[in-house]
């Protein structure tokens, strides 16, 4: 192709500087897109505003310290503010999200950037603000949808009737899995613009690490079953269920990486178990350091009630380490093999002690955990990609 693809990628999931590990699986698709040569990118990735920027405030703290522009990775991301008031804002944020990102993506126009189609990604609010963003400036749109945004939100009513609008105006709609494709056909998206295109992994950043060292590394005894449970601290990610766990397993210990709300929850959850001795809370980590959490242990464990597709599954193999998951909407088709791991058919301790038993009673090599995860290289979600956004835009013009 002669001339590149240019498009803006808009959601409100991309890192910053303030928040470095804040949707780096978007950033990362995005990333290995841009290897391609074909395509030329500017990101629009709005916060919502808060007047301050003290650490008490906590994340909120780290939305107002965002810049309004910076360069990441060579790349320019532009950090608009929308008001996103508490109570109400679920109703209203696909309006104000598109209002206040408008000004600042009419300006990127007016200094030359006149991009061929909007890269949104996640359906809701950003896809469907993204639709009206597209309407006023006469472009067509794509959407990824990544998860909660179909799982969750289709349950509201006035989301899921903004979420049909947009993916029926949608030039293509894109699921990292197959089942959320499928639910979004349910949805009434039309099957012909329906597109799965997985998620890879990075084999240079996630690779085979020696697990003597990677546990001295961290602290953690040489000897003995290690198991990592890694996300966000809320319900939905299951981390107490891995905690309760380890009354099942009296000589195991838990790393659980990640912050969230349910921090105390949790260290409450262990003290009451009597396991907290065995549960090391690592807190929020970078993404280049994940790779010494993975190969520390025997197993990752996620215990989600939902996923989209689980890019730390993908991740804990790339690092030569089996899981152990719920069988939940994409995860299925990530957890493919016995080289990969154990599903939990149901989401409860006595099934995921059933998989993990089963793990470990036929524990795959290394080698074996990581020639599986080579399956899921980005070459070809890259290419399809690109094939997909060029049939946008030959249909538009």
């Amino acid at each position: 192709m002669s001339q590149k693809i240019k498009t803006l990628l808009f959601s409100t999931l991309f890192p910053s500087s303030a928040r470095p590990v804040h949707g780096i699986f978007v950033e990362t698709r995005l990333r290995e897109l841009l290897k391609s040569g074909v395509v030329e990118t500017q990101v629009v990735a709005p916060v919502p505003w808060f007047p301050l920027n003290h650490p008490a405030f906590g994340a909120w703290a780290r939305m107002a310290a965002t810049p309004a522009h910076e360069f990441r990775n060579g790349l320019q991301v532009h950090h608009p503010r929308y008001l996103l008031p508490p109570k109400v804002g679920q109703n209203i944020a696909p309006y104000v999200l598109a209002a206040g990102a408008l000004p600042t993506i009419r300006k990127l126009i007016r200094d030359g950037f006149d991009f061929d189609l909007v890269d949104a990604h996640f359906f809701y609010p950003d896809g469907v603000a993204a639709a009206i963003i597209a309407r006023k400036l006469g472009k067509p749109f794509v959407c990824t949808a990544r998860g909660s945004d179909i799982t969750l939100y289709r349950q509201f009513s006035k989301p899921n009737r903004l979420i049909r609008q947009a993916l029926s105006e949608s030039s293509a709609n894109i699921g990292v899995c197959t089942d959320l494709v499928d639910q979004m056909i349910e949805l009434g998206s039309e099957p012909a613009k329906s597109h799965t295109l997985r998620n890879g992994v990075d084999l240079i950043r996630f690779s085979v690490m020696d697990r003597q060292e990677a546990r001295q590394q961290l602290g953690l005894p040489a000897k003995g079953l290690v198991l990592v449970s890694v996300g966000h601290l809320v319900e939905v990610k299951g981390h107490h269920l891995v905690i309760e766990l380890l009354t099942r397993l009296p000589s195991a210990r838990l790393v659980i990486v990640g912050s969230g709300p349910w921090l105390e929850r949790l260290q409450s959850l262990a003290q009451s178990l009597g396991v907290q001795d065995r549960v090391t809370f690592a807190g929020l980590q970078p993404n280049d350091r994940l790779k010494t959490y993975y190969s520390a242990a025997d197993a990752l464990v996620l215990a989600s009630s939902r996923e989209g597709w689980a890019n730390v599954l993908l991740e804990a193999m790339a690092c030569g380490t089996p899981v152990v998951a719920t069988r939940v909407n994409g995860t299925p088709e990530v957890v493919a093999s016995l080289h990969a791991g154990r599903l939990a058919d149901v989401r409860d301790v006595e099934h995921l002690y059933k998989a993990l038993t089963s793990l470990l009673a036929s524990y795959p090599e290394q080698a074996q955990v990581r020639a599986y995860a080579e399956l899921f290289s980005w070459e070809d979600t890259t290419r399809l990609q690109c094939e997909l956004f060029a049939s946008v835009i030959a249909a538009k013009s």
